[in-house]
């Protein structure tokens, strides 16, 4: 399963949500972000190859149905998390609510299939 991390500059939130489970088993995990500038700036295909999307903040979840109305996963497959762009990359707090609010989503996801 290909899960897609989105945040707006690609450099704290996504990123670590990226590294945080990679490793993750039965998921391909990649981050994007929605702005322009981004290291990896979200595209059509990133966004039609994923399974499961987890953005960051409302904003991004609606940012990619506005923008990726044909090429998306059903709306129930692009989750909110409402986490702050308040953290530093690999901060240990971001970490553990990356773990709180992902880790049940995927395991009931990956089970269920």
């Amino acid at each position: 399963m290909k899960v897609l991390f989105v945040c707006t500059a690609n450099k704290l939130r996504s990123p670590t949500a990226e590294d945080v489970f990679r490793d993750y088993p039965g998921i391909e995990a990649l981050s994007a972000g929605t702005d322009s500038e981004a290291p990896r700036p979200l595209t059509k295909e990133l966004v039609a190859g994923a399974d499961l999307i987890f953005a960051m903040e409302n904003h991004h979840r609606e940012w990619i149905r506005r923008k990726f109305k044909k090429n998306r996963p059903a709306d129930n497959r692009i989750i909110t998390l409402n986490i702050p762009d308040e953290y530093e990359r690999g901060d240990p707090g971001l970490v553990a609510l990356l773990k709180d609010k992902v880790e049940p989503r995927l395991t009931s996801i990956i089970s269920a299939s």
